[in-house]
């Protein structure tokens, strides 16, 4: 049997004062659900990817929250985190209940709201995800430790700063494109390679923003995927 996308929807990303946590996850469930052309009433389970809601909005449990403020009422919601992937490791999730048979149609998202703390806080957030007592206490912050990456992959494969570099030109280049990035500009090497040093080799532009938003999709059975579109994206990996 196989599993298949059947809807859709996103909001914005970036620093969005105006919006909750719980406005983010409405407004791209909304639009998933809306997408795949389904009643809520016929979700089975729900899997939210969130990688840590307690230290920056103070929330917890956001597998029910998200379930209640989408009207989703009684279906089985999980929480589930993995750092950077934890959006990823929900539609693993919905997948693989679909897959065994448990379930018909689930709803998998992500979401985050991380600019609401400063930035110190969002720094102890994030150190949440490597290790406490070898990294973090030691102030090994994620820049710092990717930094120690990079120069590993410097030293054994010849990479270049002017090549890593080109890696955020790419990546401006796509967001300067799509209408939800948070950054919809372009850059050029020149302004990676003279921006602040942030952990050498990495620059500012070498690093990754903290942003709100979210991600719905909506993942069916090969047989429900027919009720629904006659083009459903098969997940395949």
């Amino acid at each position: 049997m196989r599993v298949g996308i059947i809807g859709v929807g996103m909001t914005k990303f970036g620093e969005l004062w105006e919006e909750s946590y719980r406005d983010l996850v409405a407004e791209a469930g909304s639009k998933a659900i809306s997408d795949a052309g389904i009643d809520g009433k016929n979700v089975d389970a729900g899997y939210v990817g969130s990688m840590s809601p307690g230290l920056f909005i103070g929330q917890e449990h956001v597998g029910s929250l998200v379930a209640d403020y989408a009207g989703l009422i009684g279906i089985a919601a999980t929480r589930v985190e993995a750092a950077c992937a934890s959006g990823g490791l929900a539609l693993r999730q919905a997948y693989l209940s679909i897959k065994s048979g448990v379930n018909d149609i689930v709803v998998a998202g992500g979401v985050e709201k991380m600019t609401d703390v400063t930035v110190g806080q969002a720094t102890v957030a994030l150190a949440g995800a490597g290790d406490q007592e070898w990294e973090a206490f030691h102030g090994a912050t994620f820049p710092s430790i990717y930094a120690l990456m990079a120069q590993l992959h410097m030293r054994e494969y010849g990479t270049t700063e002017e090549q890593l570099g080109m890696v955020a030109v790419k990546n401006h280049h796509n967001g300067a494109m799509n209408p939800n990035a948070q950054f919809q500009y372009e850059i050029t090497l020149a302004d990676v390679m003279k921006s602040s040093p942030v952990s050498t080799p990495l620059k500012l532009l070498d690093c990754s923003p903290i942003s709100d938003g979210a991600a719905v999709v909506i993942l069916a059975s090969e047989k429900t995927c027919k009720k629904y579109t006659d083009n459903p994206i098969w997940v395949t990996g």
